[in-house]
Order: structure tokens, then C-alpha cells, then sequence
């Protein structure tokens, strides 16, 4: 277990946070620079299916969806991943083939996280064996709530060593953490417990992403930069679907975090919603005309 104390971490201005926000979304971008970010953001996304009724059809449809996501528009990248059941891992990753699109994989009892260690380490490894190249934990919000930060951080630190190489996703689920100084806390323990990424939400639970929060979390990867010299990625997950929203949150990694962590290596869109906006908008970019929501495939 760690030494450190988290008990006592730096306070959150939520006044200022929300002040900051809403200048940084005053900032207007011009036509080839929002073609870019569009195109940027689209990288960024995580397409994801977390259902009871996944079948390994649905995965394999939304596989070729991350590949091809319109073809009646060139130049167009591909999604940074797929996120799946550890179940369907291996369906994905032989639907994906040599693309270069990951296979992230939620586990440790995703997604209210209420089961033994062992068997979320269990979880991990299966996913993991089964060729998955990310991992999306959620902590145990229930003894983070109660105070008990080792245990959060202990059981992050085992997860971690039980993803091999695979890169490790830190959920925190902040809608269920209620305060922004919470939210710093959760991520500060991540983050010293071996988290790859940090991300905001599970999609189950409402408020998902939002941009304080989105904020608050990117100021502390700010300052573990600057502490370990260690770049930690964000995650935005749960209500992102619109377009202007992504650029909007392109922006606040910008002026945070700087142009290093404008990659989907860093920085990932947890919205499989948002890719369709966003295709919409390319294609009136081009065209200069909307196309029908009909136009593009829902998964």
C-alpha cells in the first residue's frame, strides 16, 4: 500500500473552473483549422457497445464501422478503438485485423465495480489474454466515498500489473463522486497508482462527461507532468455528441495540456454518438450541404 496521503489534496476552484470554461469557449476556429479538428477528433474516438444484448454480429458490425466510417468522404481516419465485453475481444480483434484500430476491453465488474479483487483480476487477465490491447477499470467508488484511498489505490495498482502491456483506462464514474475536489483526488490516485489514461465515465451513469470536470482532470495530469515528468491520457466518456462540443473539448486540451497531447495516443472521445455529428459536418464542409442522419450507419 502507498505511503502517501491523499487525504489532503490541492483544493478545486469550482468558480474558477467554470469561469475558464466558459472563456475557453468563446474561441473561434476557422474553416481549415475545424476541417482538421474534425478530423482529429474522429480519430479520437473509442466506438463502443456495453450492452446485454451484444451479440457477436453487432461487434463485428461496428468493427467495420471504425474501419470505414464513410466512404463517400476520402481522406478520413480511422477511430482510435473499439470497446467491448471481454467476451467479445476476440470477435473484435480478428474483425480488426491489421487495421490499427485497438481493442479495449472494460473489466474489474464493469460498471459498478462491486465484486472481490480477485475476480476483477481475473477479469483483466481474460481480457487481456483474449488479445485486448486497452483496459477500462472502474474504481470502487463505494470505498473511495468512505475515505479509503490505499484501497482504491492498492486495487488500481494490481489491475495495472495484471494488464501486462496492455494500456490501463481508469474509470472514476465522477457522477457518482459529486464534488470537483473528489474528482481531483480520484485522479490523483489513479494516476500515482499506474493509470495509462484516466476517464471520466462509465456512460451508465448521469452527469457523464462534462467540461469542469473534463477541466479539473486535465489540470491534474497537468501537474503530475510537471511533478514526474510522466504524461498520463484523458478520457472524456458519456454525453459528448455533437461536433462543436468536440472541438470545444480539442480546445481545453490545447491550452491545458499543450499540442503533445493532441493525439489519440493521449486523448480519447468515449461518444460513439459524436462520430456521426462529426461525419455530418465534414460532409457539409465538402458539399455544402447536410446530408441525412439516414446517410450514416448507427453502429
Amino acid at each position: 500500500m502507498t505511503g502517501i496521503d491523499f487525504s489532503h489534496t490541492p483544493p478545486v476552484d469550482q468558480t474558477g473552473i467554470e469561469e475558464r470554461v466558459a472563456r475557453l469557449n468563446t474561441r473561434s476556429i476557422k474553416k481549415e483549422s475545424k476541417v482538421a479538428g474534425l478530423k482529429l477528433a474522429l480519430s479520437m474516438i473509442d466506438l463502443t457497445t456495453l450492452e446485454g444484448r451484444d451479440t457477436a454480429g453487432k461487434v463485428r458490425q461496428m468493427c467495420y464501422k471504425a474501419m470505414h466510417l464513410h466512404d463517400a468522404l476520402p481522406g478520413l481516419p480511422t477511430v482510435a478503438a473499439v470497446c467491448v465485453f471481454p467476451t467479445f475481444v476476440k470477435t473484435a480483434k480478428k474483425a480488426l485485423g491489421s487495421s490499427g484500430v485497438k481493442v479495449a476491453s472494460v473489466a474489474t465488474a464493469f460498471p459498478a465495480g462491486q465484486s472481490t479483487r480477485d475476480v476483477k483480476i481475473a477479469d483483466t487477465r481474460f481480457a487481456v489474454e483474449n488479445g485486448a490491447d486497452e483496459v477500462d477499470m472502474v474504481i470502487s467508488r463505494g470505498h473511495f466515498l468512505a475515505g479509503e484511498y490505499g484501497y482504491v489505490f492498492d486495487e488500481v495498482a494490481a489491475v495495472k500489473e495484471a494488464c501486462g502491456e496492455a494500456r490501463l483506462k481508469v474509470i472514476l464514474e465522477t457522477g457518482e463522486l459529486s464534488t470537483l475536489d473528489n474528482v481531483r483526488r480520484a485522479s490523483d490516485i489513479a494516476m500515482r497508482a499506474g493509470a495509462d489514461f484516466i476517464k471520466t465515465s462509465t456512460g451508465k451513469i448521469q452527469p457523464a462527461a462534462t467540461q469542469p470536470v473534463t477541466l479539473t482532470m486535465l489540470e491534474a495530469i497537468r501537474d503530475y507532468y510537471y511533478e514526474t515528468g510522466i504524461m498520463v491520457g484523458m478520457k472524456p466518456a458519456g454525453g459528448i455528441s455533437t461536433a462543436k462540443g468536440a472541438l470545444q473539448y480539442l480546445v481545453m486540451v490545447r491550452e491545458t495540456l499543450g499540442n503533445a497531447w493532441l493525439s489519440n495516443h493521449w486523448f480519447r472521445f468515449g461518444a460513439s454518438s459524436l462520430a456521426n455529428d462529426i461525419l455530418m459536418q465534414l460532409a457539409k464542409e465538402s458539399s455544402g450541404m447536410y446530408q441525412s442522419v439516414d446517410y450514416f450507419s448507427k453502429d
